[in-house]
């Protein structure tokens, strides 16, 4: 992810800041976009901006999925402001206009590049390291539906279509086994004899979205801890960040990717599965958290399929890693061989663990529900 400073200073001419650039300093966060920090003197003081080269290859359409992040933010900076919301300037993202007054720079090879307000103070977390975490990263995405349930105009943009389409996903991890370009599928016999005894799970939502019995809502689609920046200070949560996913989906989908990169304190990668665990006190705090600011717009049967949503994310996720695993690690970014498969190791012990507690864990969201 190197990039010379001198062609960062390049990208930066072309955004609406002022000011001297001083340095950049890449972002070794994330598996999809490159992200560099980069500080600017203006009139004495420094003051960081966020410059992300977008990756074409998973989101095909740039252009569209800035309009939609240009929609969402302006929504969300605007429902705060008629809050009356303290902080605000630090609890949505706020887009850099482009020179050319777009949302966006493309650059002389074709590739789009967007800036953000870097937001001072605040940190997010690979794993949750207190239950009192889990309830103000719940909370935050539970607003942050709340704030977009009345976004005004036409439906978002699927920047990524059939993102969480279960049955979708499971077919492209079939035709992955399948075709094995890598020579990869002996390596994880046990993994494919796991995601093929798990089959039964895949169409349970998608069968009660299609009849009618779950909502459609725009929701984060990518809801993992991470992405939700804490304050240093205090630890609340301030801003939900990554929104390049922000599009029509399920609330279930989003409650359940953040129990799945929550509750245990395993790193997603960890090759000692042992660690791998289901810690209840803090997926009663998620739940807490997520019904403080969603309970009063969830319906019945989305709060009925709330436990259940963790284990089904988390066997999506393993299967994603799993056939991008058998692809030749096309989608994810890695850093050594065989990290993908390790990936999808631990989200699929991790399912194991929610299965034994899924009664459990529902019941104590029907006690909220009460």
């Amino acid at each position: 992810m190197a990039r010379p400073e001198k062609q960062l200073r390049e990208i930066s001419r072309h955004f609406q800041i002022g000011g001297e650039f001083l340095r950049a300093a890449a972002c070794p966060t994330g598996h999809i976009n490159e992200t560099w920090s980069a500080t600017y003197n203006q009139h004495g003081a420094r003051v960081r901006y966020l410059h992300q080269k977008i990756n074409q290859s998973v989101f095909a359409n740039p252009v569209a999925l800035m309009n939609n992040i240009v929609r969402v933010t302006t929504h969300l900076r605007r429902k705060l402001e008629t809050r009356n919301a303290a902080d605000r300037a630090r609890r949505a993202l706020a887009v850099v206009p482009a020179r050319s007054g777009r949302p966006f720079h493309r650059d002389d090879d074709g590739e789009y590049w967007r800036t953000y307000v870097f937001i001072e103070g605040a940190r997010n977390f690979d794993t949750v390291e207190s239950p009192a975490q889990a309830f103000e990263a719940a909370r935050a995405f539970g607003e942050f539906q709340s704030l977009l349930a009345d976004l005004p105009g036409a439906r978002l943009a699927e920047t990524i279509p059939n993102f969480h389409h279960t049955r979708k996903r499971f077919s492209a991890w079939q035709r992955a086994v399948h075709n094995d370009p890598c020579n990869r599928a002996q390596t994880a016999r046990p993994e494919i004899e796991f995601a093929l005894k798990h089959e039964p799970l895949v169409d349970m939502i998608l069968n009660a979205m299609a009849k009618g019995k779950i909502p459609r809502r725009v929701t984060h689609n990518d809801t993992k801890f991470s992405n939700v920046l804490l304050d240093a200070k205090t630890g609340e949560a301030l801003c939900v960040v990554d929104l390049d996913t922000v599009m029509p989906g399920c609330a279930l989908y989003d409650f359940g990717d953040l129990v799945r990169s929550t509750v245990s304190p395993a790193r997603e990668d960890e090759r000692d599965l042992s660690k791998v665990k289901v810690r209840l006190p803090v997926f009663r705090q998620l739940a807490q958290g997520y019904f403080s600011t969603a309970g009063d717009f969830l319906t019945r049967a989305e709060k009925s399929r709330l436990a259940f949503a963790g284990k089904l994310i988390t066997f999506e996720t393993g299967l994603r890693f799993l056939t991008d695993y058998l692809n030749g690690d096309t989608y994810f970014r890695t850093r050594r061989p065989g990290q993908n498969l390790d990936r999808c190791r631990v989200q699929f012990k991790l399912v194991e663990r929610l299965e034994r507690q899924e009664e459990a864990m529902q019941k104590f969201v029907d006690g909220l529900s009460r």
